[in-house]
């Protein structure tokens, strides 16, 4: 499926992931840098409270740039490359600290360990403190978020002084009714400080959008694209805060200027990030970005890197996993135009990131509308699909051959599709197909070569309606092939998927020609129910076979 190339080495940093512990964990990521520069950013956030004490909040070495808290940023719109940047990783660093505190506590009022409790409160409220302090210092805070803060200042010091009172009684009644109020003001300060961090982002992002609308220069609208892909990287949650700030809308205006035309395929990066969450997608759809996408797709001055990345978005917008689907109306429109441009773009890919980008638009799209399948087959997709699976510089990992499999699959319910994949030798690669195997031990490729076996024998199994395909199939020893990977579970990689699409290819091979299987394999795979040869296999010891 075309949204399983996020899944891909090369595009997995697009995708995002989520801390623990508390409700801050479900927005903020770890910031991969190298771990020794990210030990010595994060020692000045994490010093015990303590010594931060004795030392009198001294520090230990002062740089130019802190001079005013970390949080400073420049008030002029251009005010350097990395500022921006660096003020929203700080704050995001920042909030996972505090985010971290938190969740110790939870952790800890739950084993009663009171002292830590107690200590963990008065360092979450030092953080806090700090964090609320510095901002305000660097920005003219507005006064919803100013009402928030307060708040969230109040909370952290009932909750410091509450905890404190737990240290001197050993009142087991006391302790446990002292829990209840402490959880449910711990609960108070976490999603106060959630929200505290949202609008603090949500007022980062503004001045980065505004950068993009009001500036001229290529190279300061660049930065602050770059600031915004950065941040899509962090999770679904700041995605729907930069949708929600407009950044969808401000990076179509770009791609609807000529003067910007070395911007396209970074704005179209970050909106196919953005586009992971469903008002990324609204906002596309309100600015008619699909008559964009497809204006860069078919325009032939437009570079390849722009048309990789509309394609990218495409896939991202017709995702199957998406709930909801108001924006493929106007998507029909303008289908034609769209799936002819990525087919010429599969055709012409000068590599496997591009050929991976438009064929998983293709897949995807092949899922909701049988008219675009016909259209595949009149622009002669397999003969270019299967071309392609030939030349290790298109298709190169199994990430790509998923996404050539699932639209062969999606064709193959047309029955003037057979001829086609007979003329092309279609049946030899999906045999090939059928052997699939990982070069790696990363859990995504195992699963992208499962899905390309699993879809392979779906395709067999269909085309095989056509007496001429089951003939060549069996001469092709498909057979023997799909009855290993039946009865051996390494073979399948434990994956019942496609040990269940293998026993229907096998069923449709002998319904046409029963003398290719042998009695003792028709006996257990072929003559009972499905779901009993199912579990035969599924249940079956690698010794067996």
């Amino acid at each position: 499926m075309a949204s399983d190339r996020m899944a891909s080495p090369r595009s997995s940093s697009r995708q995002s992931s989520s801390l623990c512990s508390s409700p801050m964990s479900t927005r903020m990521q770890t910031l991969q840098v190298d771990s020794v520069q990210r030990w010595m950013e994060d020692l000045r956030h994490m010093t015990e409270v303590e010594c931060m004490c004795v030392l009198q909040a001294k520090p230990i070495g002062v740089e130019e740039d802190a001079q005013q808290g970390e949080l400073i940023v420049a008030s002029g719109v251009g005010g350097g490359d990395q500022v921006a940047r660096n003020n929203l990783q700080t704050l995001l660093r920042r909030a996972l600290v505090v985010s971290t505190e938190l969740g110790k506590m939870f952790q800890r009022l739950e084993k009663g360990r009171w002292q830590r409790v107690h200590s963990t409160a008065v360092r979450a409220n030092c953080h806090v403190r700090s964090l609320v302090h510095e901002y305000s210092a660097a920005r003219n805070t507005p006064a919803e978020m100013q009402k928030y803060e307060k708040s969230l200042l109040d909370k952290c010091m009932e909750l410091t002084n509450i905890t404190e009172r737990c240290l001197h009684t050993d009142d087991e009644f006391f302790l446990k009714s002292m829990r209840e109020a402490i959880h449910e003001i711990l609960t108070d300060v976490s999603d106060s400080f959630s929200n505290m961090i949202d609008m603090a982002l949500a007022n980062e992002i503004r001045l980065l959008i505004k950068q993009i609308d009001s500036s001229d220069s290529v190279h300061t609208i660049g930065s602050a694209i770059s600031n915004l892909l950065s941040l899509t990287q962090d999770g679904p949650q700041l995605c729907s805060i930069i949708a929600k700030e407009g950044a969808v809308v401000s990076l179509f205006k770009i791609c609807r200027q000529d003067r910007f035309r070395d911007l396209y395929a970074h704005a179209l990066r970050t909106v196919a990030s953005i586009c992971c969450v469903e008002e990324g997608i609204n906002q596309l759809d309100k600015v008619d970005g699909i008559l964009c996408l497809a204006d860069i797709l078919t325009e032939e001055s437009s570079v390849e890197a722009a048309r990789a990345e509309a394609a990218a978005v495409v896939a991202q917008i017709t995702s199957p996993h998406h709930t909801s689907t108001q924006h493929l109306a106007s998507f029909l429109e303008s289908m034609h135009d769209i799936v002819t441009a990525l087919i010429k773009l599969c055709d012409s890919a000068s590599c496997g990131e591009v050929f991976l980008l438009a064929s998983a638009a293709l897949a995807n799209i092949t899922f909701f509308d049988s008219m675009a399948c016909e259209i595949l087959l009149q622009l002669n997709a397999i003969h270019i699909l299967l071309q392609a699976c030939r030349d290790r510089q298109r298709v190169d990992t199994p990430y790509s051959k998923d996404q050539v499999v699932t639209i062969l699959a999606n064709l193959s319910v047309l029955e003037q599709c057979a001829p086609e994949v007979l003329q092309d030798q279609g049946i030899e690669r999906l045999l090939l197909l059928l052997g699939e195997k990982p070069s790696s031990v990363s859990p995504s490729e195992g699963a992208a070569c499962e899905r390309v076996q699993q879809k392979a024998a779906v395709t067999l199994a269909r085309l095989s309606r056509d007496p001429e395909v089951s003939q060549i199939a069996i001469q092709l020893k498909a057979v023997p092939r799909l009855i290993e990977l039946c009865r051996s579970p390494t073979e399948r990689n434990n994956s019942d998927s496609v040990l269940v699409a293998c026993l229907a290819a096998l069923r449709r091979l002998a319904a046409g020609c029963p003398d290719s299987i042998e009695a003792a394999d028709h006996q257990q795979l072929i003559k009972p129910r499905l779901v009993d040869s199912f579990l035969l296999c599924s249940n079956m010891e690698e010794s067996f076979v």
